[in-house]
């Protein structure tokens, strides 16, 4: 719902603070009044942070989540965590967010979400299908395997972190966007890079700036394909990408470098 580890933190501790406040003998459903309270309480913060990423600077991201070698082999987290299924939800709406989430995530009927929501129950279909057709849009038809996802990742790194330009655009698909998060604090493109040429010579341009002491680990990112990148075994950036099954080519990059959302090492997902 919120995309940042940081808001989800204070939407929970927010919805056990009143949950501990009231009377729980006067809860005919405590699952159904729990998920009303955290979706009313999320849409709140929703709204309280929409200005603050107005003033972001640069391209704003999810927080990226690191997630066990195998997590990018369950269909169900891989589609509920995805960089870019959380990327096209930050397009939707607060309440087509979060009517999306309470209907692909948990299963809630339109009736159940119309409570939860404040919604009629006509309107939460109208919401459900307007949200579902966006992500869909977004969604490809065949999903890559792990395999392709580390061939793919491993190429793409070597040509990356060597500035090789040849091997960057046999690994990019022609219509590639590279977006970086960095709030500012480095020197990233302020708006997302697009189209393989223009993709690859930015990397190779930024070869001579990138840090000593590098170290690359292939690690699933919000359940698929991504790589953590440290310097002195501090984390640096953690690249997420997605990959076009048709081709096996590279079709976006998104790399966050802001330190406030960078992981710990032992911040994996298990």
């Amino acid at each position: 719902m919120l995309g940042t580890r940081a808001d989800a933190e204070d939407v929970l501790q927010e919805a056990w603070l009143r949950w501990n406040r009231i009377d729980r003998d006067e809860v005919d459903e405590p699952r159904a009044y729990l998920f009303r309270l955290v979706t009313r309480l999320a849409l709140d913060q929703l709204r309280r942070v929409k200005a603050r990423r107005e003033a972001y600077v640069g391209p704003w991201l999810p927080e990226p989540l690191l997630t066990s070698p195998g997590a990018e082999e369950s269909t169900e987290l891989t589609e509920s965590l995805s960089m870019g299924l959380l990327v096209v939800l930050e397009s939707l709406t607060p309440v087509e967010r979060a009517v999306f989430v309470l209907r692909e995530a948990f299963g809630f009927s339109h009736a159940e979400i119309a409570e939860m929501t404040g919604r009629t129950e006509r309107a939460v279909r109208q919401l459900a299908y307007r949200a579902r057709r966006h992500v869909d849009a977004r969604r490809p038809r065949r999903a890559a395997t792990p395999a392709e996802h580390r061939e793919v990742t491993e190429r793409f790194l070597a040509a990356a972190i060597g500035g090789d330009l040849a091997a960057l655009l046999s690994v990019l698909a022609p219509d590639v966007a590279f977006v970086a998060d960095a709030d500012g604090r480095s020197e990233t493109p302020r708006q997302p890079v697009r189209g393989a040429r223009e993709v690859a010579e930015y990397f190779v341009s930024v070869v001579p700036f990138w840090p000593p002491h590098l170290g690359v680990e292939i690690i699933p990112v919000n359940g698929g394909p991504g790589a953590l990148i440290t310097t002195d075994g501090r984390p640096f950036l953690v690249f997420s990408f997605d990959i076009d099954p048709a081709d096996g080519r590279l079709r976006e990059i998104d790399a966050v470098l802001n330190p406030a959302k960078l992981p710990g090492r032992d911040r994996v997902e298990r």
